[in-house]
């Protein structure tokens, strides 16, 4: 086993959500990623589409319950002292597969060990091991402490842990807008819509993660309303809607809800060159990226493109657009699990 130390820690992160190309929905989540060395743990694994279980979602008491958990303070959920430590994004079950590991103690210290992916009672540990993921040796009162730190003294979670994320839609309760919303909420992002947020109250205001303006909402209307989102000293962070496309609205808004640090990011840049033939995009890690482009036909009906999809080693690829998909006003959007980026086309 492994006598050299490594240091933990947590960091937010988030499973980017969004409306597919085809049509499907993939389910947003916030949570908190195991950072090993000074690096997540879930960059290491190029196409892993998961999150931990300290999850937003989850709830108060289950989000505490897990805390306690990987505090060794309660019964390991699987055989073998193994431990969930990514799982499915849109079920809480390990039916569909999760990375999992045994944590156990030894001595002061706490260990994570032979990393495998698991659908059953136990993995295969020459089939479905992670061979080149840990062993990990954590110094105990350090891996304790920051473990502890998500909860009160009575141990519920503590301010900060993650929660829910919120949208709040500014203009007329139209169509497109009802159909963010629902498409939002249909992710498990939680959006309103108001016709003027000036009056709200500042604790409201504070919820909310971003403001999406609407084309009919007035520029003075929208500076009224970043000015009261200011002085309820919120972080939410104000976007107007590029087209009437609601997968591109949708991306716009799981963009700008994005507060991961760009040291932990994946997906760095996202550009159209050489007169919108190519886009380049830059990967800090090796992770699969999807690149569609969005854009309105001469009858205003939303058109969308699925141009690439493929695990991408690190630095910046220059990626061909068919120029069937890039005509008149176009956008870009590019995603990896957990990071979105948009850039406009113009030809």
């Amino acid at each position: 086993m492994t006598s050299e130390y490594v240091t933990f820690g947590l960091v937010p992160a988030m499973r980017a959500g969004g409306v597919q190309a085809d049509g499907a929905y993939r389910t947003h989540r916030d949570f908190l990623d195991f950072v090993v060395d000074g690096r997540p743990l879930l960059a290491r694994l190029a196409d892993l589409d998961a999150v931990s279980p300290l999850t937003a979602h989850t709830g108060p008491a289950a989000f505490a319950d897990q805390v306690r958990r990987l505090l060794l303070d309660a019964e390991p959920p699987l055989d073998g002292s193994r431990f969930i430590i990514y799982g499915c994004p849109e079920c809480e079950g390990p039916e569909c597969g999760a990375l999992t590991a045994v944590i156990e103690r030894d001595g002061p210290d706490v260990v994570w060990r032979d990393f495998g992916w698991q659908t059953g009672e136990a993995p295969d540990a020459e089939r479905d091991g992670y061979h080149d993921i840990g062993p990990y040796r954590f110094h105990g009162e350090r891996y304790r402490a920051a473990l502890k730190r998500l909860l009160t003294a009575d141990g519920a979670p503590a301010p900060g842990t993650p929660t829910g994320p919120r949208a709040l839609l500014i203009g007329p309760r139209a169509a497109l807008l009802a159909k963010l919303a629902a498409a939002l909420r249909r992710i498990g992002i939680g959006a309103e819509i108001t016709l003027d947020a000036v009056g709200a109250h500042a604790d409201e205001l504070r919820k909310y993660g971003v403001v999406v303006f609407g084309g009919t909402v007035r520029e003075d209307e929208r500076d009224a309303v970043r000015r009261a989102f200011a002085a309820a000293r919120s972080e939410a962070v104000c976007v107007t809607a590029l087209a009437p496309i609601v997968p591109l609205l949708v991306a716009q808004v799981v963009q700008a809800l994005d507060r991961t640090s760009q040291d932990h990011r994946r997906l760095l840049g996202l550009t159209a060159v050489a007169g919108g033939a190519e886009a380049a995009v830059e990967i800090a890690s090796a992770c699969r990226v999807r690149l569609v482009a969005h854009r309105l036909d001469r009858l205003s009906r939303p058109r969308t493109h699925a141009l690439l999809d493929a695990v991408l080693p690190p630095g910046t690829h220059r990626v061909p657009l068919d120029p069937r998909a890039i005509r008149g006003r176009s956008f870009l959007v590019a995603r990896t699990n957990d990071t979105v980026r948009i850039t406009p086309v113009e030809r």
